[in-house]
């Protein structure tokens, strides 16, 4: 319906693609009952603590339709919102599976969220129903009285009669006919991570399955290919994880690995992709480079993968050179973000690399640099990473904030607030987020792209960089360095990491300020968080 062509090169496969998306279209029928024939194909593999289970799609669908019944049962219905505050565990495929099949809207919920963070959630999207578990129960306790649309808790891992998930199942029927879903009705409401100001929530037509399939294909290498198996360590709760990962695989009748450690851990993921016989992996970068960092051996433990995707910050030269020694196969980066995502892919088999470059703009995905007004800008030029408008995978609109949805939109472009440059050959080049863009003595510089640079220095094992105010020149960038195991921090090193990217990048976008620090700060999603570091420096500048 949305698949790229099999050809012989590039420009054919562009050519020749065309987006097939039905009218009616419904998430929940096309992931599980398409596989339901009676055959028991492996779906999910679910590792939990010290067990593991093995789901396949015939008993998939069967409790998802006993899951739809619950949830009517229980009041939900069409349009109503559906909370999970799960991780990688059936239960969250199966919540989400149920909830569409009656055209509801699920919001999924991120583990690690406190109790303020899901009270602003849960009360901006009005969920009426929480699947979750004890600890996440407790904690939507406490603000439950912020909640008053919020009717109905059901727990994973209890025996309740009246709230637990698996008892509600069991006394449930599982005949259920899905509703009749179009493919521009809501199904999902994702929430950005909130880098700045409160996260906005991006709706999701269920359309949003099939225009993700492009870009999950192209950095997979024409995914799927026989004896594929899909592991990521992205949570479910984010766009990367269900839609890079979950639903595609499914969708395609690969077997998913549900297993997300508390914190990432280089040598369990090892273990882990090795034992399961993972073949394709979505790798965030932070996680790559913390690979690195741990020295793991991933082929002399046994991995075998065919494809690694990564996405959300550059991850430079040196550690695609590393990638492609440890791993044995060239990690392909991809671009996109949770409004409009997968839109600007690498393909190594099928295009040349370049280091740096997020890599041309997947088949179907008509994406352009654009200027303040909205007008596509010449090879060359920096301006705003953009998308024309009705995209399968764009978004609906964001949830209760018309102003910012039209914000966002420029004439016929949906803009990302990323800047970028795209070269003659069409690769384009990530410079950062608007917000983040440095303004030094005339001079618009992108701090993605001096970390580009700073990482290829072999003390640098993460970096970010911001702009700092500058008497003369009004602002500098200002690089916050995390060096590598074995490299002590001194005003030497900081002098060498300085004269490195100037030699390398140029004289007015080196940083001039260099400091070590332990550890940057994060979003959910392992993207930096430089409004969080420009804040401490402008507290720093208070004090002085």
């Amino acid at each position: 319906m949305a698949e790229l062509p099999i050809a012989s090169d590039f420009a054919e496969i562009r050519r020749r693609f065309v987006w097939r998306i039905p009218a009616r279209f419904n998430i929940a029928t096309d992931v599980l009952d398409r596989h339901a024939d009676g055959s028991r194909r492996e779906a999910l593999v679910e590792l939990r603590g010290d067990g593991r289970l093995v789901w396949d799609f015939d008993s998939l669908a069967r409790l998802s339709r006993k899951l739809a019944n619950v949830l009517e049962a229980l009041g939900v219905g069409r349009g109503d919102r559906v909370g999970v505050l799960l991780g990688q565990q059936v239960e969250t495929l199966l919540t989400h599976t149920a909830a569409w099949r009656i055209g509801a809207i699920t919001v999924p919920l991120f583990r690690l969220f406190g109790p303020d963070a899901l009270a602003y959630r849960l009360g901006d999207s009005a969920v009426k129903l929480l699947v979750t578990d004890a600890e996440g129960a407790a904690r939507v306790e406490s603000v439950r009285g912020e909640l008053p649309e919020l009717r109905h808790l059901l727990l994973a891992e209890s025996d309740d009669p009246e709230r637990g998930f698996w008892p509600l199942l069991e006394r449930a029927s599982d005949r259920h006919v899905a509703a009749d879903t179009s493919c521009e009705d809501p199904a999902i409401v994702i929430y950005t991570s909130g880098t700045t100001g409160p996260p906005k929530g991006a709706l999701h037509a269920h359309r949003v399955l099939l225009g993700h399939l492009p870009g999950v294909q192209m950095p997979h290498e024409l995914f799927p290919q026989p004896g594929d198996r899909f592991w990521t360590p992205a949570d479910w709760a984010w766009i990367g994880g269900l839609f890079d990962v979950l639903m595609p695989s499914l969708h395609f009748g690969v077997p998913v690995v549900a297993w997300r450690a508390a914190r990432f851990d280089p040598e369990a993921a090892v273990a882990v992709m090795a034992r399961e016989g993972v073949r394709n992996v979505f790798m965030p970068p932070t996680a790559i480079r913390m690979m690195r960092q741990a020295a793991v051996k991933p082929l002399e433990a046994g991995v075998r993968l065919r494809t690694i995707g990564s996405g959300g910050e550059s991850l430079g030269a040196d550690v695609l050179e590393w990638g492609r020694a440890a791993f044995g196969v060239t990690i392909n980066e991809f671009y996109g973000q949770t409004e409009a995502n997968l839109l600007v892919s690498n393909m190594a088999s099928t295009i040349p690399v370049r280091p740096g470059s997020m890599g041309v703009a997947v088949p179907g995905h008509e994406v352009a640099v654009v200027d303040g007004e909205g007008r596509p800008l010449p090879p060359g030029e920096t301006g705003t990473i953009a998308v024309k408008r009705s995209d399968p995978v764009m978004f609906l609109e964001y949830l209760n904030r018309p102003d910012a949805t039209a914000e966002k939109f420029r004439g016929e472009w949906m803009v990302t607030g990323d800047l970028g440059r795209m070269d003659e050959d069409g690769y384009f080049w990530y410079l950062g987020r608007e917000d983040d863009v440095i303004n030094s003595a005339g001079y618009r510089i992108g701090p993605g792209e001096i970390e580009s640079c700073l990482l290829q220095h072999p003390a640098v094992g993460l970096c970010a960089v911001i702009g700092v105010p500058d008497p003369l020149r009004g602002e500098v960038p200002k690089a916050f360095v995390v060096p590598k195991p074995g490299f002590e921090p001194s005003e030497r090193l900081a002098a060498e990491i300085r004269d490195f990217v100037k030699a390398r990048l140029a004289a007015h976008a080196y940083p001039r300020v260099v400091e070590f620090v332990e550890s940057l700060p994060l979003t959910a999603t392992g993207k930096i968080r430089r409004s969080e570091l420009r804040e401490r420096e402008r507290r720093r500048q208070a004090r002085d």
